[in-house]
């Protein structure tokens, strides 16, 4: 039953990866992904590491995925154009492709096991802690700065991000915070002698 579960979560990982990247709808590549992100999960499962696999759900189909398809739907892009752009660039995508395919065949063809490799794999796994416990200890005490300086490298990429993309339009109203202590009330208001029985 095991080896069932796994060749489908397999084959459901890999089929939705190749659909995210093939797919014509951008809406039917983000349900693509959802369904590699939960195979993905099941994946994790099989291997004993419940924890991985429920922040993979609840991180990247809960938040991740669910972002991108509203940012899809609610983007009023033109895909067309989009396409028209990517097909400039092919050859240049095709051989940039071609490189990295060559890199990995000669780092695979060059790849040999290490002589202890099955051995330790075949080892048994000290169950005296949990998997969820072990998996802290090692961020938050033997990988403690690596941890922290990856978090700060996100903040720094995601305020990047921000300030690339920050348009300020003339044509939409802003609150001016300053404008507002600083007016003078002289002239922010006038005062009307309506008369009675006339309008304004």
């Amino acid at each position: 039953m095991s080896a069932f579960a796994f060749y489908l979560f397999a084959i459901s990982t890999v089929t939705g990866g190749l659909f995210t990247v093939i797919s014509r709808q951008p809406v039917h590549s983000v349900l693509w992904l959802i369904l590699a992100f939960i195979s993905s999960a099941g994946l994790f499962v099989l291997l004993g590491a419940e924890f991985v696999a429920m922040l993979l759900v609840i991180v990247y189909v809960g938040a991740v995925a669910v972002l991108f398809l509203f940012v899809v739907m609610m983007l009023d892009v033109d895909f067309a154009e989009l396409k028209a752009e990517m097909a400039r660039y092919m050859p240049l995508a095709l051989l940039i492709g071609v490189v990295i395919l060559m890199q990995f065949v000669m780092a695979f063809g060059a790849w040999e096991s290490a002589p202890l490799a099955a051995q330790n794999m075949a080892q048994p796994v000290p169950t005296e802690r949990h998997n969820t416990e072990a998996l802290g200890v090692i961020l938050y005490d033997q990988y403690f700065l690596l941890f922290q300086l990856a978090g700060l490298i996100l903040l720094v990429a995601m305020i990047g991000a921000i300030v690339l993309t920050l348009r300020h339009r003339s044509d939409i109203k802003r609150q001016d915070i300053l404008a507002q202590i600083y007016r003078d009330p002289a002239k922010a208001m006038e005062l009307k002698d309506v008369k009675p029985g006339q309008g304004l």
